[in-house]
């Protein structure tokens, strides 16, 4: 799985994307798969409640367990339901893409992810680097920053550098504010700063950053791990892979998995998405003919009273 990965992509992805979407939308789509999965996949104690997966790579990333948060029609689902509820399309396109995202990302790890489920079941990895669950939530950290997971997640560090002028003031105003009616009920009802606005659009990424240098150098420093930046690396954790039938059937597999999604998405969009889309469009019209009808008294209100201080 990726780390710090997760909170940069969203910064790059939005500078990309040239319809509406919500940038808060986006970084939640990115850590939506492993909010009910993450959390649990390295086992806990609480409440006497004793929770402990035999093999962590299966319940986090197949079925039977949580895989299906890493698969792409999930995140479907999930943005329609959002379209649904709240009736905003920046909303439910920024949860798909950072989901999809998320679940490409995690593809480079040697377990993968279940792309086609429920229509198929095979993961798809490209092996960069170990899955390392199993080791442990600081085990984890230790071999994923001891391979091509922390190159990978400084490649993302440098993308966000080479696109610095998403963190710029001007960019935040005149880019994602407009995109989102969060940031403006933030300011409305939390009485929410511009500054703080802006601190908080930029805290992921700084968070980011931070967790990258923080997480390298206690892997060399306090965990004294060795650093194996070859492929599929580090070779001193318990190798867990994703398993891949003969190629014929594989064809089959994800012949079966690719048409079954494409059918079920180009369903669902007949029949829910495109009526949910239509009325997220009508509803956020009228929401802006609302705050434009709201400015219009203000707006004379203000100029009856300078034409009174002028007689």
């Amino acid at each position: 799985m990726s780390w710090a990965a997760h909170e940069l992509e969203s910064y790059v992805l939005q500078k990309h994307i040239k319809t509406k979407v919500s940038f808060l939308a986006i970084l939640l789509g990115c850590f939506w798969p492993d909010m009910i999965s993450k959390g649990t996949v390295y086992g806990f104690d609480a409440f006497g409640i004793n929770f402990h997966p035999k093999n962590p790579d299966l319940y986090h990333r197949g079925w039977p367990g949580v895989g299906f948060t890493h698969s792409l029609f999930y995140g479907v689902v999930v943005s329609l339901i959002v379209l649904w509820v709240f009736k905003n399309r920046a909303w439910a396109l920024g949860l798909l893409i950072g989901h999809w995202a998320h679940v490409f990302t995690d593809i480079c790890d040697s377990v993968g992810v279940m792309l086609f489920f429920p229509f198929s079941t095979q993961n798809y990895s490209i092996g960069m680097w170990a899955y390392a669950a199993q080791q442990g939530r600081y085990g984890d950290a230790a071999a994923y920053y001891s391979s091509l997971g922390g190159v990978w997640d400084m490649f993302w560090l440098c993308m966000v550098f080479l696109s610095w002028r998403v963190l710029t003031r001007n960019y935040f105003f005149t880019k994602v504010v407009p995109n989102d009616p969060v940031w403006p009920w933030f300011k409305r009802r939390l009485n929410m700063s511009e500054v703080l606005m802006l601190a908080l659009y930029r805290a992921y990424f700084l968070y980011g950053a931070c967790r990258i240098f923080a997480w390298f150098f206690w892997a060399r420093f306090v965990r004294k791990a060795p650093l194996d930046l070859s492929w599929g690396g580090p070779y001193w954790v318990q190798q867990v892979h994703a398993h891949y039938p003969p190629v014929g059937e594989l064809i089959l597999r994800s012949t079966l998995g690719a048409v079954g999604l494409a059918a079920s998405m180009w369903v669902l969009w007949l029949v829910v998405g495109r009526r949910l889309w239509a009325r997220a469009e009508k509803h956020e019209k009228a929401q802006l003919l609302a705050v434009a009808k709201a400015a219009v008294p203000r707006q004379a209100g203000g100029r009856d009273m300078a034409a009174a201080k002028g007689q």
